[in-house]
Order: C-alpha cells, then structure tokens, then sequence
C-alpha cells in the first residue's frame, strides 16, 4: 500500500487531514558524495579516491532522483572545489554543494571559483560556508582565530562573494579581515547568483545565516526543538528584512523490509560503529572522546541523555556512538515509516531533506528506489486533493525500547 492510498475517501474519516501551509514548498533531497567505499561499519585505511567507486556513487543519487551533493571539506580530505567540478561534468541535473572554510579560499578567489564551477553547471552551484566549530581542526591548517572571529570573518566574507558576483564596476574594500584595492568587476555566475548556505547551532551561527544565508542548516533533532529553531533563523530574516532561508535537515535513516527488521539493524549497526570508533579507525584525528566544542554537537548529546527515540523515528542512540562527531541522528523504520518521519519534518518547514546512510551506497541506492518516490507520491496527492495522506506507521518508541 502506497502512502497516498492510505487516505479516506471521505474527508469527515480524516479530521487531521488538512495540509499545512508548507505544503506547497518545493521539498528536494541532498546526499553526501562519499570518494572510497570505506564507512563506519565498515572502515577501509585509505586517503585517496577510487574514481570507479566514486562514479558508481555520483550515478546512483542521479539515478535515484536526488537534487543535491554535499562535497564535504576537511584539512585532510579531498579538495571540495575540484571534486564538485568532477560531480557537475559526471552528472546532468545534481546541483553540487561545495563546503567551503573562509580561511582556506580569499572571498575574491572564493567567488571566482564557485562562479566557474556555476558556469561548466550551467547554474548548478550551491555553497555551504563553514566557519569552524573546532579550534584544532582549523589550527591544522593554520587558522587560530577564535570562534567568534570566525563567524565575524564569515560575515565579511559572505558579504564579499555577494560583491565580487554582482557588483558592475570595480571596487576597493578595507575591511576587518579582507583588504583590497580596484577589484573588478568579477567573474560572473551562470544565473543571477549563486545560494549560500550557513549552517550551525550558536547564537553566531543564527545570526550570520539568519542576516546572509539563502539556506539555514541543521542536524536531524526532535520535530519541536527544529521547529523552534526554525522560527529563529526565520525570525533574524524577517528583523534584516531579508527573504527567509530555505531549511535544509539532515538524517541518517536506516531501513528495513518492516519497522521490527529496521530496529534490529539499527542495534546491529550502532554496535559496530561504536566498536569502529573505539578503536578509532574512522577519521582517527577528527573525532575522539572529548566533549565536542560545537554547540550542535552537544545538542544531539544532550538530546541522546534524556531519551533514545524522539516523535515517530528519531533515534538518537548513533549520535552516542560517534560522540555526536558531525551529522549522526537516524530515523529507523520500513521506508513508509522513514518516509512519513521525512513528511513529519516537511510539514514543520523542511525544505531540503538530506540522507545519506551508514552503508553508504548501497543505503544511497535504496532510498532513491523506496523512500523518495513516496515521499514525493505524498506530496504530490496533497497538491492535487489538499489533504494529506494517513500514513500507516505506527510511533515506535515502545517497539524500540523493547528492543534496546
């Protein structure tokens, strides 16, 4: 059974059925880009890039209907910009994300590059600026500002892209951190511009990408914390009388046949991730037992000590078993569950859903064939009949528990 069949012909049998005010958002999907078949479950000792696996990886999110690729960036991984130009020529329609630290790339540079990785997209490029939220891996590749320096650089920097794009003649700028005379004008995109992404949990992080981001990003948390976060980010917009970001969510899902077989998996898999990063032969230098120093993580810790499973599938037990070390939070169920959980975060203001899985490809595969058609079926009946789909999942937070 479909989820848009699992809706009463009579309109009286549904008296939640109404559709939110979100509903008529474009939703689109992201996934990750992973170089090596190497994961948590299943950790390979490699630096390089297995160009075959790599193709393999890009075709499937092609494939499976994503929007988006997130090209990550860290001091001792592959080079974001060059590995989003390979995506945009391996690929017809992904839009590549290029993570980008304002301390690796000058802002005029920086705006050079994602305005030729615009063009050879032909306006495809996206941008997620990353301040830092660890002094020690921005001290590996020299940057020792703190924090709130680094979100005040960002500002700048967001400010300047913007510039270097848009502006028609040349012009001189003597800032805190930047310092030039006669630029201009730059390199154009292929589009009007070019979307900025911002992502984090401190009040820094509100207040850049509430004021500059075109997106707002946040780790998979329960329905009503995102939903008040969101209100938040959208908030500072409408103070700077600025057009309210879209919101990007991220998750880890895992999914089975049934809600039973996907919560079996799911203590199978955080079993090994735990023993993966006890032994500390996933990203050994960037993730280790300490208390993280970002806010984000820390959330996702505090939220994992009060409880395991949030709403109708978030289950918190992975973030604990990576120290909360980047996105971590799952949704476990049958893809109908998976799917109505997705729905659940839409209908709160979601605009952009990111999943990528813990097997990577194979997970990356499975929700292009069974989560994303029915979470795009569903909103495709609540376009056409303006009522939502009864969605035949049960809460599992006592299936869950009794499992733990």
């Amino acid at each position: 059974m479909t989820l848009s069949e699992t809706v009463s012909e009579n309109p009286s049998e549904n008296p939640s059925d109404s559709v939110p005010e979100t509903a008529a958002r474009q939703v689109e999907f992201i996934s990750l880009s992973h170089l090596n078949p190497s994961t948590e479950l299943e950790p390979i000792p490699t630096r390089g890039i297995d160009l075959r696996y790599m193709r393999r990886y890009v075709a499937a999110l092609e494939d499976g209907g994503y929007d988006y690729t997130l090209l990550p960036y860290g001091s001792s991984t592959a080079d974001s910009f060059v590995v989003a130009s390979a995506v945009g020529q391996l690929t017809e329609r992904i839009k590549p994300i290029v993570a980008l630290r304002p301390n690796t790339t000058p802002p005029l540079v920086g705006a050079q590059k994602l305005a030729t990785l615009d063009q050879l997209t032909e306006g495809r490029a996206v941008v997620h600026i990353i301040s830092g939220g660890s002094d020690a891996e921005q001290a590996r590749q020299g940057d020792y500002l703190p924090k709130e320096e680094r979100y005040a650089r960002s500002t700048e920097y967001v400010e300047l892209l913007r510039r270097a794009w848009h502006e028609p003649a040349a012009f001189s700028h003597h800032g805190t951190y930047y310092d030039f005379d006669d630029f201009g004008p730059g390199f154009a995109p292929y589009g009007d511009t070019i979307p900025i992404s911002i992502g984090g949990s401190s009040d820094e992080a509100f207040t850049l990408g509430g004021q500059l981001g075109d997106i707002f990003s946040f780790w998979g948390e329960p329905l009503a914390d995102i939903r008040a976060q969101i209100e938040r980010v959208h908030a500072i917009a409408d103070a700077a009388g600025r057009p309210r970001q879209r919101i990007w969510v991220t998750f880890r899902p895992i999914t089975a046949q049934t809600d039973e077989l996907a919560w079996a998996k799911a203590h199978d898999y955080v079993e090994r991730i735990a023993r993966t990063f006890q032994a500390g032969s996933f990203h050994k230098r960037h993730h280790s037992a300490a208390p993280p120093q970002n806010v984000g993580s820390q959330r996702l810790l505090g939220f994992a000590a009060e409880q395991d499973v949030y709403d109708r599938a978030l289950w918190m037990r992975t973030a604990t078993a990576t120290n909360a070390g980047g996105a971590s939070t799952a949704l476990v169920g049958s893809p109908e569950t998976v799917a109505a959980a997705i729905l659940d975060y839409v209908d709160i203001g979601a605009d952009l859903i990111s999943i990528r899985g813990y097997d990577t490809l194979n997970d990356a595969v499975d929700y292009g064939r069974y989560v994303l058609p029915l979470v795009r079926q569903e909103l495709a009946h609540r376009e056409t009949t303006g009522r939502r789909g009864t969605l035949q999942a049960e809460h599992l937070g006592a299936l869950a528990t009794a499992g733990a």
